[in-house]
C-alpha cells in the first residue's frame, strides 16, 4: 500500500477526477474498463548504509521507549517495521513478524512495529493499542503520527520491514508482502554475524498465502475521500456530482449500466470527506447505497462510525443478493431473513467477503445510518483469508 502524494488543492482533484471520470465512459467498451491492477510482489534489497536514529515516536506498547543507539549497545539485531492497522499487507505480515519474534527475541532480535498512519483515527494511541491486541501482537510497537521516523527511513510504503544488523547498518529492505523465508534467512545471518547463536532455531514453518493461480490481476485499492481522489490511473468517485466541491452533501443517482471497473457508484444523499464518503441522511428502507464491480477474492472495508459513535450496522449484498455463508467475509453475520450483516462497531478494516473462486461481482453496501463511513476498499487474490 503506497503512501500516495495528497493534492494540494481541492481544484486539482476535481480536473483530474473529471478526466477520468470521462475516460472511464470513453473505454467501457473495452474487456475488463479501467484495467485492474497487475499483480506484482514486495520489492527487497540487500544493500548496505548506516540506520537513522528512530524520531518522534510516541506511546509505546509491550515496552519503554528504545532508540537503535542503546539496542546497538546491547548488540541486538532491529527489524523495523512499518505498518498501520487498517492495511489488509500490513495485517497478512503480522503471523511472520509474531513467529520472528517468539524465535528469535531471546537471540538477540528486537522487532519495531512503527505504527505510521494513513487515517486520522489511526493517530489515536486508544484505537493502536486495541489494534496491537486483537491481533496478538507482543513485539515493541509505537507510534509514529507525525511520521518522522517514516521519513528518516525515506520509506514510502506499508509494510516495509528494515533490518539493521548489530553495527547500525540497514543490511537487508523489504517492501510489502511475501519473501517471508529470505527475510527471515536475513535475520538469522545478521544474528549469527552478531555473536549470537541460533542453529538451534527452526526457521520456515509458516506457508506463504497461496494466490489464486488464475489471477494475473486484480481490482485496485479504491479510497473514499477527496484527499485521496487523486491518482495517476484516474480518481475513485465514478459520479461527476461528487466533484463539484469538497465537503458538500450530494443527491447521487446511480444508472442501470454497466459498472466501470476501479471506481464506486452512489445512490442516495452522501457527503464527500476529507478522509471518507458518508451516508449523509437517515432512511428507514435502505435506499441509498455504495456500490461498485470488482475482480477479485475477498473484499475488505475500512469503516468506523462516523458521527455519533454509536454502532450501525451494514447491508452486503453481491450480484443483488445476500452473500451466501461460503462467501461470507470474516465479519459477515446474518440475520432471521437471511441477510448478510456487518455490524461496525469501531473504526477498522472489516472483512466482507471472501469467495470460493476468483470471478467478477458487485458488492453493494447498505445502511440506514448517517455513520456509515467508507473510508477505503481493499481486494485479495488468496485462496484462503482476506
Amino acid at each position: 500500500m503506497p503512501r500516495r502524494p495528497l493534492p494540494s488543492r481541492w481544484a486539482a482533484v476535481a480536473a483530474l477526477a473529471a478526466m477520468a471520470v470521462l475516460g472511464a465512459s470513453l473505454i467501457a467498451c473495452t474487456p475488463r474498463p479501467g484495467g485492474p491492477t497487475p499483480i506484482g510482489g514486495g520489492g527487497a534489497s540487500a544493500g548496505g548504509h548506516p540506520a537513522p536514529e528512530l524520531a518522534g515516536l510516541t506511546e509505546w506498547t509491550n515496552s519503554a521507549p528504545l532508540t537503535l543507539a542503546a539496542l546497538r549497545a546491547e548488540k541486538r539485531v532491529v527489524l523495523v517495521d512499518f505498518w498501520t492497522y487498517t492495511c489488509v499487507n500490513c495485517i497478512r505480515t503480522l503471523p511472520y513478524l509474531k513467529q520472528w519474534h517468539a524465535r528469535y527475541a531471546a537471540a538477540g532480535l528486537t522487532i519495531i512495529g512503527v505504527h505510521a498512519p494513513e487515517f486520522d483515527f489511526e493517530h489515536d494511541a486508544g484505537n493502536v493499542r486495541r489494534a496491537v491486541e486483537a491481533n496478538g501482537i507482543t513485539y515493541p510497537v509505537a507510534l509514529d503520527n507525525e511520521m518522522k521516523t517514516w521519513d528518516a527511513f525515506e520509506n514510502n510504503a506499508w509494510p516495509a520491514k528494515y533490518l539493521v544488523t548489530a553495527d547500525g547498518q540497514v543490511r537487508f529492505t523489504h517492501t510489502g508482502e511475501g519473501n517471508y523465508e529470505g527475510t527471515e534467512r536475513a535475520i538469522r545471518e545478521a544474528l549469527t554475524a552478531a555473536g549470537h547463536d541460533v542453529s538451534a532455531i527452526p526457521s520456515g514453518g509458516l506457508p506463504e498465502p497461496s494466490r489464486d493461480p488464475k489471477a494475473t490481476s486484480i481490482t485496485r485499492e479504491l479510497y473514499g475521500g477527496y484527499e485521496r481522489n487523486f491518482h495517476p490511473r484516474g480518481a475513485y468517485a465514478a459520479q461527476n456530482a461528487y466533484y463539484k466541491g469538497p465537503d458538500l452533501v450530494q443527491d447521487y443517482s446511480d444508472g442501470t449500466g454497466p459498472r466501470a471497473a476501479d471506481v464506486w457508484y452512489l445512490q442516495g444523499r452522501w457527503t464527500n470527506e476529507r478522509e471518507a464518503i458518508v451516508h449523509a441522511r437517515a432512511t428507514q428502507n435502505l435506499e441509498d447505497y455504495l456500490a461498485f464491480a470488482f475482480h477479485a477474492r475477498s473484499v475488505n472495508a475500512v469503516m468506523q462510525p462516523r458521527l455519533t459513535g454509536a454502532a450501525y450496522e451494514v447491508i452486503v449484498e453481491i450480484d443483488g443478493r445476500p452473500l451466501r455463508r461460503d462467501e461470507a467475509g470474516l465479519d459477515i453475520t446474518f440475520d432471521a431473513g437471511g441477510r448478510s450483516i456487518v455490524k461496525v462497531q469501531e473504526p477498522r478494516m472489516y472483512s466482507l467477503a471472501i469467495l470460493p473462486a476468483l470471478a467478477d461481482h458487485e458488492l453493494k453496501l447498505r445502511s440506514n445510518s448517517m455513520d456509515f463511513a467508507m473510508y477505503a476498499l481493499t481486494f485479495g487474490i488468496y485462496t484462503a483469508g482476506s
